[in-house]
């Protein structure tokens, strides 16, 4: 098929970043309905062969899987487009809300009408990952994987990276004829050197030019979320315990109690979780020097937390239909899919507990998320039933049912 236009492209990255509620798994639920379903923009496989490569990547994997699916449509500026719009709303409200954070303290009303939106959020990501799975799973050995995967990271806790490499093997070994057919795009042309150059170099600019001015605070937290960039393989959950253990505890930026208020507006807002790193740093920034010190302290953490993120992107992207045709690394990728749908699932069932139960905590025994019983929250269950009608019985759409549910979140505050 043929381009989209510009301004369609931004009219659907757009409302993708608008509406990107909930962490991945809902973010990519929205991305396969808007680019898959309803525009066809992408191919199912194609998809899902783009959503294997952004789990391999360090980063925040929905972000990065707009920016493939840019890149894929449009090119360069295709991909720069999508992540830009994926990243700026969720930027503008974490911002707004770190700010009045700063001033006011906790906003219960915004907490509130969040949580309607949450209860709508377990229903679209529910409905994602029975496409997905559908999609992605065939034979025995897929829903092993799947299967396995998922267990692996919620009952033992195993590392990401480790459950991605087992099925990248077991592919491998397991793949012994030809390639699977695959409606695979035309190779783009790989311009290695200079992508790294030139984003590699964005990416480093405002550090030197901290170090020059000598900005040690902005240098320290440019340096410390830079590492995150690159050690963030399965998401910002799989860095969150690491990173709130070093802003608190090493640095002493925020308390623990700042650290918990980011981290729940975080998963509330629009856009990739890992903005709560701009929470933290303007959070730190205002305790350094006021309102100057905590935007700029969001700019270099926003600067080099997604910077990184189009530099892995067209490094890797180009390479992605070569790999496809390899029988072996074909056969790799195709296990990560299925595994891929376990991580999914992981993702969906850590974020209904948490919404569902004030309180969760760790087994004693496994790694695994477990509620405390007493802290079930009825509220939140009774919209997420009610989202469950509106959109599995009746039909209505996310935007609708997003709507009613926080309108009904803030009136039960409100009685």
């Amino acid at each position: 098929m043929s381009a989209p236009r510009w301004a369609e492209m931004t009219r659907v990255f757009g409302r993708i970043g608008v509406l990107s509620f909930g962490g991945p798994a809902a973010q990519i639920a929205l991305m396969h309905r808007e680019l898959v379903e309803t525009r066809d923009w992408l191919s199912e496989a194609a998809y899902l062969r783009a959503l294997s490569l952004c789990m391999l990547l360090p980063g925040p994997e929905a972000m990065q899987l707009a920016t493939y699916a840019g890149w894929r449509l449009r090119g360069t500026a295709g991909g720069i487009l999508a992540g830009f719009l994926f990243v700026v709303p969720g930027a503008l409200v974490i911002a707004a809300l770190a700010l009045g954070y700063a001033f006011y303290g906790d906003v219960p009303l915004v907490q509130a009408a969040f949580l309607g939106i949450k209860a709508a959020v377990i229903i679209v990501v529910f409905q994602a990952l029975r496409k997905v799975a559908g999609k992605a799973l065939h034979g025995w050995q897929g829903w092993l994987l799947a299967a396995l995967s998922f267990l692996g990271l919620f009952a033992l806790g195993l590392p990401f990276p480790l459950i991605i490499l087992a099925a990248g093997l077991w592919g491998m070994v397991m793949q012994t004829g030809p390639a699977p057919e695959m409606d695979v795009a035309p190779p783009r042309k790989a311009q290695t050197r200079s992508v790294l150059l030139l984003w590699g170099g964005l990416w480093a600019a405002p550090l030197a030019l901290l170090w020059t001015l000598d900005q040690a605070f902005l240098l320290q937290l440019g340096l410390f979320f830079s590492k995150l960039a690159v050690v963030t393989f399965g998401g910002a959950y799989a860095v969150l315990a690491y990173m709130t253990q070093t802003v608190v505890q090493d640095f002493g930026w925020i308390t623990t109690a700042q650290m918990i208020d980011a981290l729940g507006l975080a998963e509330t807002t629009p856009g990739p979780l890992i903005l709560v790193t701009e929470f933290v740093a303007l959070l730190a920034g205002f305790a350094q020097s006021g309102v100057s010190g905590a935007i700029a302290a969001g700019l270099v953490a926003l600067w080099v937390t997604f910077t990184p993120c189009f530099l892995w992107i067209f490094l890797a992207g180009p390479y992605l239909e070569r790999i496809s045709a390899q029988p072996r690394l074909a056969g790799a990728l195709q296990a990560i899919t299925a595994a891929v749908v376990g991580v999914i699932a992981n993702l969906s069932l850590w974020f209904t507990l948490h919404v569902l139960f004030d309180e969760v905590r760790a087994d004693a025994l496994l790694a695994m998320p477990l509620p405390v019983p007493d802290s079930f929250n009825l509220p939140a269950a009774a919209l997420s039933v009610g989202a469950g009608v509106l959109m599995l019985v009746l039909n209505r759409s996310f935007v609708t049912t997003m709507l009613i549910t926080a309108a009904g979140a803030l009136l039960i505050v409100a009685v």
